[in-house]
């Protein structure tokens, strides 16, 4: 049997990283970017991806790999997907001014929905959320896929089947 060659994290990580900014823009597109369940979906297809390739990855070696070479081409992935995402996202708001304000408007909605905060203290939040936007929008979904990234890369690399080659086993005398 031919031994295939393994995707590189490159390729891996531009798949994914493309899968879930056609899936956002899809949702901004048809309105529904500010529902929390939907977005959620996005994270499950980052580390879904992140499994499959994994696994896809380990079996192109053979499963001659450790649980360090597939949590490390995991990482790998996720770091490429996640500056793809985010090269997208600061596009977008640059291009799409209403999405800033789309934001902003769903989160004066949330604080005012939960009934804990005076008007006042809801423009402050507001203010300082506006005045500080890319900070936090990039800052946390940086934080965010970079973790979900982990999780995958250590599920993908405890499912996936391992067969370490023995050092010793390769030298000869």
């Amino acid at each position: 049997m031919e031994k295939q060659k393994p995707i590189s994290h490159f390729v891996a990580g531009l798949m994914i990283g493309a899968v879930i900014i056609v899936y956002s823009l899809l949702l901004n597109f048809l309105g529904k970017g500010q529902d929390k369940t939907l977005g959620w979906i996005a994270y499950i297809l980052f580390v879904g991806g992140i499994v499959i390739f994994v696994n896809l990855y380990g079996n192109a070696k053979s499963n001659e790999v450790s649980f360090g070479n597939l949590f490390s081409y995991g990482f790998k992935t996720t770091a490429l997907a996640t500056l793809l995402i985010l090269l997208c996202l600061v596009v977008i708001i640059f291009a799409m001014p209403d999405f800033k304000q789309k934001i902003l408007d769903g989160m004066r909605k949330g604080l005012e929905d939960r009934g804990k905060m005076t008007d006042e203290q809801i423009d402050q939040s507001v203010e300082m959320f506006s005045k500080n936007f890319m900070l936090f929008v990039v800052g946390g979904a940086t934080f965010m896929y970079i973790l979900f990234g982990v999780i995958g890369s250590l599920i993908g690399a405890a499912i996936t089947k391992k067969k370490p080659i023995n050092p010793l086993d390769q030298m000869s005398i």
